[in-house]
């Protein structure tokens, strides 16, 4: 009984190692399967929006995560960010000198009309 359990073994072994090899019926080895790609990257087209952050999904491996779709998505998000905050420190810059423009200009006023209204009643 042994040796019929290691003589069919040593026949699923070799079947399956002529299957990968190729040493039967086809074209040979096992054809190459390309590589699974990211399937909905980030739009070029338009900023990236909070929705697609959320449907982002990078597909699997042999471990993990494919690191180029990942560096790929992260390098973009990382350069809008980068963008929208050089975007804000712009505004906030233009609001603040038009704030202070606003203030000088509403210290100005009264005084103005002080002392024209003082030329008035004299």
């Amino acid at each position: 009984m042994f040796l019929f359990l290691v003589v069919a073994l040593a026949v699923v072994v070799a079947a399956v190692t002529l299957a990968v090899v190729g040493g039967g019926e086809g074209e040979g080895p096992l054809p190459e399967v390309a590589p699974e790609r990211l399937h909905d990257p980030l739009p070029l087209d338009r900023p990236v929006g909070r929705a697609d952050v959320d449907s982002l999904r990078f597909p699997l491996a042999a471990r993990g995560y494919r690191m180029s779709d990942v560096d790929d998505a992260l390098g973009r998000l990382g350069a809008e960010l980068a963008e929208r905050d050089a975007r804000i420190a712009d505004l906030e810059s233009a609001l603040a000198g038009a704030q202070a423009a606003a203030h000088h200009v509403s210290m100005d006023k009264p005084m103005h009309g002080q002392a024209h209204g003082q030329e008035e009643q004299q």
